[in-house]
C-alpha cells in the first residue's frame, strides 16, 4: 500500500524529516507518536503534498505509484485521506455542494458517472449516519460555528464518502472530550476493510484504546527510531518518551 523509503524534506531550509522509512500493507493501522516538534505533522503534510515542504531525498510510492509525482489533487484521487488537526472553516461554502463536488471530482478520476442529486443525498445519508453527523451541521457552511468535536466529526465524514485507500489522522483526538472521542474512533473502526489502512498521529495511548494499531513508531528528531506492536503505546503512556532518549544516548 504505501512504501516510504529514506525520506527526507525540509521547509525554509530547515530539514525535519531526516530519513523516514515506513512500509504499510492493505488491512493495517500504523500509530505514529513522538515529543512535539519531532516531524509528525510534518511526515504527514508531505504524504499530502503541501507545498511549503521540499522533498529532498528518498521515495514514496502508494499503491504502486509514485506518490511524490503526483500534485495533491491527484493524490487525494488516488486513495489518499488526511483529516486535520486544526479543520479549517469555509464561509458560503455548504457541506453539501462541497462533499458532491469532491466526491464527483473523484468519480470522474476513476472513470464513473458523477452521482445524480438523490444518489448522493442517499448516499450522504448513509455515511452521516457511520459518525452520528446531526443534519443541520450537514446542511451549514463546512466546518463554520462548527465545535472541535464537530470538527474532527465532520472530518470523518468526509472520510466515509471519500472511501479512501489509506487515511492519516493528524491527532484527531486533539481537543476531544470523551464522547466525541468515542464516536469519532467508532467511525474510524467502521470504515476499516481488509483493503483499506490508516496511519494514525497521536500523543496519547488513549485514541488507540479505541483505534487499535497493529503496529507503533517512535518518530524523534525527523526519524522513526522504534518500531513495535501495540505495547510499545502502553509503555510510552507509562514511562513517557525520556527512556527512548535514554536509549538513544542522549
Amino acid at each position: 500500500m504505501l512504501e516510504v523509503k529514506d525520506l527526507h524534506a525540509s521547509i525554509n531550509g530547515k530539514e525535519i524529516l531526516k530519513g523516514i522509512n515506513l512500509s504499510i500493507k492493505k488491512g493495517e493501522v500504523h500509530a505514529i507518536m513522538g515529543p512535539n516538534g519531532s516531524g509528525k505533522s510534518t511526515l504527514s503534510s508531505v504524504l499530502v503534498g503541501h507545498p511549503s515542504f521540499e522533498v529532498t531525498k528518498g521515495s514514496v510510492t502508494f499503491d504502486g505509484q509514485d506518490l511524490l509525482e503526483l500534485s495533491p489533487e491527484d493524490r487525494s484521487h488516488a486513495g489518499l485521506f488526511l483529516s486535520f488537526q486544526y479543520p479549517v472553516e469555509i464561509p458560503g461554502v455548504s457541506m453539501v455542494n462541497f462533499m458532491r463536488a469532491a466526491v464527483n471530482e473523484k468519480r470522474k478520476y476513476e472513470g464513473k458517472s458523477a452521482l445524480t442529486a438523490s444518489e448522493f443525498l442517499k448516499l450522504m445519508r448513509e455515511k452521516r449516519a457511520v459518525v452520528e453527523l446531526d443534519n443541520k451541521l450537514a446542511n451549514r457552511s463546512v466546518n463554520e460555528g462548527f465545535s472541535g468535536g464537530e470538527k474532527k466529526r465532520n472530518e470523518i465524514f468526509q472520510m466515509a464518502m471519500l472511501e479512501p485507500k489509506l487515511s492519516i489522522l493528524d491527532e484527531t483526538d486533539s481537543g476531544l472530550d470523551i464522547d466525541a472521542l468515542r464516536i469519532v474512533a467508532e467511525g474510524v473502526n467502521k470504515l476499516k476493510t481488509p483493503e483499506t489502512s490508516c496511519i494514525v498521529i497521536t500523543h496519547y495511548q488513549r485514541l488507540l484504546d479505541y483505534i487499535k494499531p497493529d503496529v507503533v513508531h517512535v518518530l524523534y528528531k525527523g526519524r522513526i527510531v522504534k518500531t513495535a506492536g501495540p505495547e510499545l503505546a502502553l509503555e510510552i503512556e507509562k514511562r513517557g518518551f525520556d527512556w527512548i532518549k535514554k536509549e538513544l544516548g542522549e
